[in-house]
């Protein structure tokens, strides 16, 4: 794995950790259709998606 896609491969896994918690709430899939409540759950999402952003700003300036 090259290191300029660390970035982009945390943006993607935090978008993906949301998308995965709203549609599991909306067509209520078992013990996953509680994941939108839980703050903490939203909270690492959003913070993956942050320091991918930043991770790959860091990263292309570098190069």
């Amino acid at each position: 794995m090259k290191k300029q896609n660390v970035g982009i491969i945390l943006i993607v896994l935090g978008a993906l950790l949301m998308i995965v918690s709203y549609f599991s709430a909306k067509f209520n899939l078992g013990f996953l259709a509680n994941l939108v409540d839980y703050n903490w759950f939203q909270m690492f999402a959003l913070l993956l998606i942050i320091v991918g952003i930043v991770a790959h700003i860091v990263i292309a300036k570098r190069s």
